[in-house]
């Protein structure tokens, strides 16, 4: 049926709705709820059979809904109400969500119930569980409600007790470093870290603090700074320590929009004299840090995990480094990735926007991530596995796709291009993208700009196998799945053809060049002031709304029934 998705923006459950909807052969556009802009006119131009609102900020009008059925999608269990849901749940230290459908009504949270599905919580941020366990009893409770409307013999069900909790403001938010215990501070962070942050005192000054990781092994005066490490900072509590990685300063008037940094970075010379405590991955102590190393048998795992997905100049060279040194390790096979959440979103527009000479800087980062890319394409004395436990997009899509290997979780959504930020793109995408999907399907990625399931990705060989789990059980399929492969007679084999393989491109046409293609595009992209990159930068990074819906979101988009979109045909393409 023909579906139009109403958002306030185009965020990850949106592109996930988007994709697994045109999977099942749905015909779906895409309109933002904008300021200034007409959301009735909007919807009365597409004229769907249905709308849903898989994130929605605002109410729908009246007028929409009394013409249109259409769905709400919230991230709270049945009974609950509120803007604030998954901030409280975190905040609380709850172990079981869940998300629940409903139809729009006069009054808001109280329509009829169409599904709800739920969901445990671990102890992560608020924004990985969104993009895990929340996404996936998302996408399961409007997949369910869709095929039950489609049917035309359910009847919703009428909601009966709930709980309108409050906006989850500062107050509540506050951290009382004196007296709060490492676990209810993480808690208060990583229920504010992607947004607002929590507000707080540093140094004298104002910032809100972004995520939270706990330490047990330093202790110092509550509230006082302790360490660095990786770009972040650690703080004092009343019984131990947490991580911080990224700060924001509070938007002053007259001030363009703030951004989140990483914390030593937006602290700069306001850092007082404390110890890095930096290490090697392969010798990291049990605390938080970004890069690990760890083995089992003849596997090697490499596994990362940066704020946003985005990788900086700093970030790429650290994992560089840490990837010569497990491949330094006598393992046959490597997996390369994350245990949950974002795999990689390229290049850090946070650290570009930042930085003195962001022309200068992007240029660095670039050439930072390529030489991670070209390592990775370049190895040939082992298998190397990538291992997308959450979504990619752009050059952390080119960084997966260099590995022999990528296994996906069934949850993940690919974002497979550079256009949307102005940009040509780099990191071997010219080789490595064709070479899997072909010259005609990865000039339609490119042109097209859309997200493309897990599903979609292994239908058209961009991904080599999808794992149908959970977000908290990837990493250990992962680890069974690479045990088999490293024992299968035919890896042996199959390490010593990368040698020939690799030799016979050089002969052809070297790697080298396909690099130097696309980085002299990027260079006159980065050196040009008036390229629209640096605006569409600028306006990513601070979050500044676009003035209509771009128009290939509200283009109509149709796609063929997909094999992988059910359980059982989530599986391998090529290998065993």
């Amino acid at each position: 049926m023909h579906i139009l998705l109403v958002a306030s923006a185009f965020n990850s459950l949106t592109q996930r709705v988007h994709a697994e909807l045109r999977d099942r052969g749905h015909t779906v556009a895409v309109e933002l709820a904008l300021p200034g802009r007409s959301l009735t006119r909007a919807v009365r131009r597409h004229d769907p059979r249905l709308v849903v609102a898989p994130m929605l900020k605002t109410v729908i009008p009246r007028e929409v809904w009394t013409r249109w059925p259409c769905f709400v999608v919230h991230p709270g269990p049945l009974g609950d109400r509120g803007p604030s849901s998954l901030d409280w749940a975190v905040q609380a230290g709850a172990e079981d969500w869940g998300v629940t459908v409903f139809q729009a009504d006069e009054e808001l949270d109280a329509g009829d119930v169409w599904a709800s599905v739920r969901c445990p919580v671990p102890p992560v941020s608020k924004s990985d569980l969104y993009r895990g366990e929340i996404a996936d009893a998302a996408m399961a409770a409007v997949l369910r409600a869709v095929e039950r409307f489609a049917s035309g013999t359910f009847t919703p069900v009428p909601q009966r007790a709930a709980r309108t909790r409050p906006y989850l403001d500062q107050s509540v938010r506050r951290i009382d470093w004196a007296a709060d215990t490492t676990e209810t501070v993480v808690r208060k962070l990583r229920a504010a870290d992607s947004r607002p942050g929590v507000r707080d005192v540093l140094r004298g000054e104002e910032w809100y603090l972004h995520g939270g990781h706990p330490e047990r092994a330093l202790h110092g005066a509550p509230g006082a700074l302790l360490a660095t490490r990786c770009g972040a900072i650690c703080r004092a509590t009343s019984d131990g320590a947490v991580w911080i990685p990224e700060l924001r300063r509070p938007r002053l008037p007259g001030e363009p929009p703030t951004f989140k940094m990483p914390a030593v970075t937006a602290l700069g010379d306001r850092l007082p004299p404390v110890p890095e405590l930096a290490s090697s991955p392969i010798r990291a102590a049990r605390t938080w840090a970004d890069i690990r190393y760890t083995e089992e048998a003849d596997v090697g795992f490499l596994s990362f995990s940066f704020p946003g997905g985005a990788m900086s100049t700093t970030q790429c060279t650290r994992l560089l480094h840490a990837y010569r040194e497990a491949c330094a390790r006598p393992t046959g096979v490597l997996v390369l990735g994350t245990q949950r959440d974002f795999f990689s979103n390229g290049i850090h527009l946070g650290v570009i926007e930042s930085a003195p000479d962001p022309a200068a800087e992007s240029w660095a980062n670039i050439n930072a991530l390529d030489d991670l890319v070209e390592a990775v394409l370049t190895t040939t004395d082992r298998l190397v596995v990538s291992a997308i436990g959450g979504s990619a997009a752009a050059g952390g899509v080119m960084l997966a796709l260099a590995a022999d290997e990528v296994w996906c979780r069934a949850g993940a959504v690919l974002n497979p291009h550079y256009g949307l930020l102005g940009l040509y793109g780099s990191e071997f995408w010219t080789y490595t993208l064709p070479r899997r999907v072909g010259a005609v399907t990865a000039e339609r990625l490119m042109r097209e700009c859309l997200p493309v399931s897990a599903a979609g990705a292994l239908h058209i060989g961009l991904v080599d196998r999808v794992l149908d789990c959970g977000a908290g059980d990837f990493a250990g399929e992962v680890g069974s799945l690479a045990a088999r492969l490293a024992a299968l007679p035919a890896t042996s084999s199959r390490i010593m053809d990368k040698k020939t393989e690799l030799d016979r491109q050089e002969a052809v046409e070297p790697l080298s060049a396909f690099r130097q293609r696309e980085l002299a595009r990027m260079r006159a992209t980065f050196d040009d002031p008036n390229a629209p990159y640096h605006a569409l930068r600028r306006a990513f990074v601070t979050k500044q709304p676009p003035t209509d819906t771009p128009p290939h979101l509200a283009h109509s988009r149709s796609g063929p029934r997909v094999t992988g979109t059910d359980p059982a045909d989530l599986s391998s393409r090529q290998h065993p």
